[in-house]
């Protein structure tokens, strides 16, 4: 029974993992001010960082543990970019650059490693590992 709820907590997250970038392409598309498109889906990506770590420390503490290693990479991914890059982003985007960069350098590594925990995401459910 404890399996089949995280199973479904798992899957849980990882739809809704691959409905941000759909939620946010809406706002930047309809939102006339980018600013505030910006402000309203900024802590959406944190959200899915939290959603992630939680759902990974709740699968140590399970048997079969390693089954959701997909699982563990995803979160890790979302954890580099929500406390590694975005201070960087931050930085970059009030001062002009940062470690070299701007902010749509920086921004376009932050997506990369968000589509790669989508993906590392889609493989584990895919791959049926969390059966």
């Amino acid at each position: 029974m404890i399996r089949r709820l995280f199973r479904l907590l798992w899957v849980l997250w990882a739809g809704s993992l691959w409905s941000v970038p759909w939620v946010t392409w809406i706002l930047f598309h309809r939102q006339g001010d980018r600013h505030l498109a910006g402000l309203l889906a900024g802590p959406l990506f944190s959200i899915e960082c939290y959603l992630g770590v939680a759902a990974s420390a709740l699968a140590l503490a399970l048997p079969g543990r390693s089954k959701y290693a997909w699982g563990y990479v995803a979160a890790a991914l979302l954890a580099v970019n929500e406390w590694a890059l975005r201070p960087i982003m931050e930085a970059a985007r009030a001062q002009g650059t940062a470690v070299g960069l701007g902010f749509g350098a920086w921004h376009g590594v932050s997506m990369l490693l968000y589509l790669l925990a989508c993906v590392a995401m889609l493989w584990l459910v895919w791959k049926q590992e969390i059966r």
